[in-house]
């Protein structure tokens, strides 16, 4: 098994962590991952891998996996496909698609921006999900935040007509961020909405709101 990471020379919008795994996580990579894992540079072939999928759904940085997995199991006739830069949490979810034996979910390992730029067709996506994005707190590093005018380009030539973003923080600065850099754009209309009944609390944001953190959620629509 030889698993690539993407190597861009750009901004990056993640921290690289600690990739530290525990031998669950590194057993579950080493039995599942030429399953339901993605090489990096792979074109996805989105018909071949959900024929008959009710919507394409791609999640943008799932931490450990565990709201993918229960979002999964609750959407069956959902097609996912996860990514995410840290192999601990790749371990993780593939631990969770075993013990919950889940056929709808797929994942890629490396840069977000990169892996939609080279390998996903344009217009063949429903919908994304961003939880709780790395918020850059440091004016500084506002900079790195994944939520710019060039995300937004790019997610929505990636998107059918009408197609969506959903977004989750609990830093309120970012949430204001994110208000104000959809509300630049011709490309989407929405704003935030109360918290959706389908997104499944996680621990991080546990922890967030065990801080008195607000957690902020969003909805946006791309125009045609």
């Amino acid at each position: 098994m030889e698993r690539q990471a993407s190597q861009g020379s750009g901004i990056k919008s993640f921290r690289l962590r600690g990739k530290r795994m525990t031998r669950a996580q590194n057993a579950a990579l080493i039995r599942s991952w030429d399953q339901f894992g993605i090489e990096f540079g792979t074109p996805v072939d989105i018909d071949h891998l959900f024929p008959n999928a009710r919507e394409i759904i791609v999640e943008i940085g799932f931490g450990m996996g565990d709201a993918t997995a229960e979002i999964a199991k609750a959407h069956p006739d959902n097609g996912y496909v996860a990514i995410e830069v840290h192999p601990p949490g790749i371990g993780k979810l593939l631990s969770l698609i075993e013990e919950h034996t889940l056929k709808n979910v797929y994942i890629i390992e490396g840069d977000a921006i990169e892996i939609l730029e080279s390998m996903f067709k344009d217009h063949s996506i429903n919908g994304f999900h961003l939880f709780f994005p790395d918020p850059w707190p440091k004016q500084k590093h506002n900079k790195r935040r994944i939520v710019n005018a060039e995300f937004l380009k790019l997610i929505h030539r990636k998107l059918i007509a009408n197609g969506y973003i959903n977004i989750a923080t609990d830093w309120v600065p970012y949430a204001q961020w994110i208000s104000d850099v959809f509300a630049q754009s011709a490309q989407f209309t929405g704003g935030e909405v109360p918290r959706p009944t389908w997104r499944p609390y996680t621990k991080f944001e546990g922890k967030g709101l065990a801080k008195d953190h607000r957690v902020s959620d969003f909805h946006y629509v791309a125009k045609g």
